[in-house]
C-alpha cells in the first residue's frame, strides 16, 4: 500500500511504514542525522534530524516518524533550521573539539555539521573543562576517547545488535551518561573482539583503530631494516573508495604500485597465505573427517571452524569456550605470512629475520590484537610487527603526495608474491569456504568441484546463514570411506549470526561438518577498518568486485598455485608436518565472559 505525501512542496508516495527520512532520500532531499545509520535500529536520539509538519508544533525526528497520508512535511524552515542549530551547540559544548589534532579530522559527521550550522561563537559555554573524561589506550586495536563522545549509541547498538557482545553500553543518566564497558573496565580487558564495527560506525572520533603510521614510517626510514608488507584481499576492493574512486573498483595493480613509492622493500600478498591456508585447514578437514568417520575416534570434534577471523576467535573465546576444540588449529593468512617472512622468506633473501620488519595492510582491526597475541612469535620473533588498517594506507598516500588515481599497474614481488583466485575470495563471506570446497572436493574426487565456473554459488550472497550440502560420489580409493557421504557445510557472517549458528549446533538442530564464520558482516569486505561510510549496497559493490577479480586470475585453485607447491618442496615438506604445525598452527584460549 502506497502512502502520499508532500516534502518541501514536492509529491513523494512511498510504501506505508516508510518513515519520513526514507521518503526524503527518495525525492533526493537530504536530511542530517548523527544517531541513525542504515545497518542498524532506529533510536532517534539526537534530533539532528527534526523536520516540521504543517499543522502541529511539535518538531518530528524523521528517522522515527512513519509516513502517513497527507502530510505536508518541510525540512528546512527557519524553526527547523534553529533547532538543529541548537543541537549541533550543544553537542558541541560537551565535545572536545581539538578537530585539527584529531584522526577524523576531515572525516567527522559531527564537524561537518557544524560547519553547516554553527557560522560564529557557539551558544553554550565550553564545558570541557568540567568534565572528567578519560582515554582508554590500552587495546592494541581500538582506542576510546570520552571527550570527544556525542552518546549518539550507534556502537552500543552495533555491539548489541550486530555483534551481539555488549562490551559497551549506556551508564548512568542525565549529564553522567556516558558509553562505558562492563564496571567501565579498558576494552583491552573485558569482551571486546576488536571487531571494530563501533569504528565503523561512531560519527566522531571517540571510536578510531590505534594508529601505527609513524612506527611503519620510521622502520621504511631505518636503512638497516628490510620492510616487507602484505595485502590482504579486500583490501585492493576498497582502498580507492578512501582516494576518490567508487566503491567496488579494482585497484590491486595501483596499490602494488603505490606501496613500492612508499619505500616498501618488498610487496607481496597475503593471498599467497590463504592459498597455503586452504592447503592447511582442508588437510586438516580431511584428517577430522578421517578418524571420525573411519577410524570412530570420537575424541575428535565436528563440526571444524575456519579460524582466519580474529574478532571471531576471540568472540568463541569468550562465549563458547567448549567449542575451541572445534576451530581449525591452521593460523590465518596474516599470521602464516608473517612467520614465513622471518623464516622461510629470510633464508631464500639471506637476511637476518631481526632485520626484517612485516607490516600487513588489513581491513580488519582485530588483526591488529591478533599480530599482539603471545603464541604468534613462532618464527622466533614477533610475526607481524605492524597492522595498518585501510584507512591508515590511504593515509600514509596521501601524506606521501601520490596522486593515486594516475599510478600505473604493477606487480608483487615473487616469493610469497603469486596467488589464486581462491586466495582472493577469502575477502568475501562464504569464500573460505568455497575455496576450501574447490580444493577438497577435487582431492577427494579427483574432479573439479561440479559448480559452473568453479563459483560454489550456495554458500554466496548477503544471507545471514548460508547452508550448502556437496554428496561425494565417484571417490578416489584412498577416499573410499567417504563414498556417498553429503558433506554438510554451513557459512555465516556477523557475530549475531555466529551465535545464532553455535547455539544450534549446540542443541543439536544443526548438524555440519565445516563452518565458516567470519566475524565482520560480508566479511573482511565489511572489515571494521574499510574506508567509511559502509552500508550494504557498498558491501555488495566490494563483493562483486572480488570475484570479478578471481575470474580474472589465471589460475583458480589453491592447491595449484606453484608458490605454494614450491613452499612445501623446499621448506614445509608436507601439509601438517612437523614445520608446518610449528609455524601455521597455533592453540586457543578460554576467556571470561565480562
Amino acid at each position: 500500500m502506497k502512502v502520499n505525501l508532500t516534502i518541501d512542496n514536492i509529491a513523494v508516495s512511498v510504501d506505508e511504514g516508510s518513515t519520513i527520512l526514507e521518503a526524503a532520500k527518495q525525492v533526493s532531499i537530504h536530511i542530517p542525522t548523527l544517531c541513525y545509520h542504515e545497518d542498524l535500529c532506529v533510536a532517534g536520539n539526537c534530533r539532528v534530524c527534526v523536520v516540521e509538519q504543517t499543522g502541529t508544533n511539535r518538531l518530528l525526528p524523521s528517522c522515527a516518524m512513519p509516513v502517513s497520508e497527507g502530510m505536508d512535511i518541510h525540512t528546512n524552515s527557519l524553526k527547523v533550521r534553529a533547532a538543529r542549530k541548537q543541537v549541533v551547540e550543544l553537542l558541541i559544548s560537551e565535545h572536545n573539539a581539538e578537530c585539527t589534532r584529531c584522526y577524523k579530522n576531515g572525516k567527522c559527521e559531527l564537524q561537518e555539521l557544524s560547519s553547516e550550522y554553527i557560522l560564529g561563537d557557539n551558544g553554550f559555554i565550553d564545558l570541557i573543562p568540567f568534565k572528567k573524561y578519560t582515554i582508554d589506550n590500552f587495546s592494541p586495536s581500538i582506542i576510546k576517547d570520552d571527550s570527544k563522545c556525542i552518546r549518539c549509541q550507534r556502537c552500543v547498538r552495533t555491539c548489541t545488535e550486530l555483534q551481539s557482545i555488549s562490551a559497551l553500553t549506556v551508564a548512568h543518566k542525565g549529564k553522567e551518561m556516558k558509553i562505558s564497558s562492563f564496571y567501565d573496565k579498558p576494552m583491552y580487558e573485558v569482551v571486546c573482539t576488536n571487531c571494530g564495527q563501533c569504528v565503523n560506525r561512531c560519527p566522531t572520533g571517540a571510536l578510531t583503530e590505534k594508529i601505527y603510521i609513524d612506527q611503519v614510517w620510521e622502520a621504511i626510514c631505518a636503512e638497516d631494516k628490510h620492510v616487507v608488507v602484505q595485502t590482504a584481499p579486500a583490501v585492493r576492493v576498497a582502498l580507492g573508495e578512501a582516494l576518490g574512486m567508487e566503491p567496488g573498483e579494482i585497484i590491486t595493480g595501483k596499490l602494488v604500485s603505490a606501496l613500492r613509492r612508499l619505500g616498501f622493500s618488498a610487496v607481496l600478498d597475503t593471498d599467497f597465505t590463504a592459498d597455503l591456508t586452504i592447503i592447511e585447514e582442508g588437510n586438516e578437514l580431511l584428517q577430522r573427517l578421517t578418524k571420525v568417520l573411519k577410524d570412530g575416534d570420537t575424541s575428535v570434534k565436528l563440526p571444524m571452524t575456519t579460524s582466519c577471523s580474529p574478532g571471531w576467535v576471540k568472540f568463541i573465546e569468550h562465549t563458547f569456550p567448549e567449542y575451541l576444540d572445534n576451530v581449525s588449529t591452521a593460523k590465518s593468512p596474516q599470521q602464516m605470512f608473517g612467520a614465513l617472512a622471518k623464516t622461510f622468506y629470510a633464508e631464500k633473501l639471506k637476511i637476518e629475520p631481526e632485520n626484517i620488519v612485516s607490516v600487513s595492510i588489513m581491513p580488519c582491526t582485530a588483526k591488529k590484537f591478533e599480530a599482539d597475541r603471545p603464541e604468534m612469535q613462532s618464527s622466533g620473533y614477533k610475526d607481524v610487527d605492524f597492522v595498518l588498517t585501510t584507512r591508515e594506507l590511504a593515509l600514509m598516500i596521501k601524506q606521501a603526495g601520490i596522486d593515486f588515481l594516475s599510478l600505473p599497474d604493477d606487480e608483487y614481488d615473487s616469493i610469497m608474491g603469486q596467488s589464486t583466485g581462491a586466495g582472493v575470495i577469502f575477502g568475501a563471506t562464504g569464500g573460505v569456504m568455497e575455496a576450501a570446497l574447490r580444493t577438497a572436493y577435487e582431492v577427494v574426487t579427483g574432479r573439479e568441484v561440479p559448480f559452473k565456473n568453479l563459483e560454489v554459488t550456495p554458500v554466496r550472497g548477503m544471507e545471514e546463514v548460508k547452508e550448502a550440502t556437496i554428496k561425494l560420489e565417484n571417490v578416489l580409493p584412498k577416499w573410499d570411506f567417504l563414498e556417498g557421504v553429503e558433506l554438510k557445510t554451513c557459512v555465516t557472517h556477523g557475530l549475531t549470526n555466529a551465535k545464532k549458528v553455535m547455539e544450534a549446533v549446540k542443541s543439536g538442530e544443526a548438524n555440519y561438518h565445516f563452518i565458516e564464520v567470519m566475524a565482520c558482516p560480508g566479511g573482511c569486505l565489511g572489515g571494521g577498518g574499510q574506508p567509511i561510510p559502509t552500508n550494504l549496497q557498498i558491501r555488495q559493490k566490494r563483493t562483486e568486485a572480488i570475484y570479478q577479480e578471481d575470474r580474472l586470475k589465471a589460475i583458480r585453485k589453491s592447491h595449484e598455485n606453484p608458490e605454494v607447491q614450491k613452499i612445501y618442496e623446499e621448506f614445509l615438506k608436507e601439509p601438517l608436518g612437523a614445520m608446518s604445525h610449528e609455524l601455521l598452527h597455533t592453540h586457543y584460549t578460554v576467556r571470561n565472559r565480562q
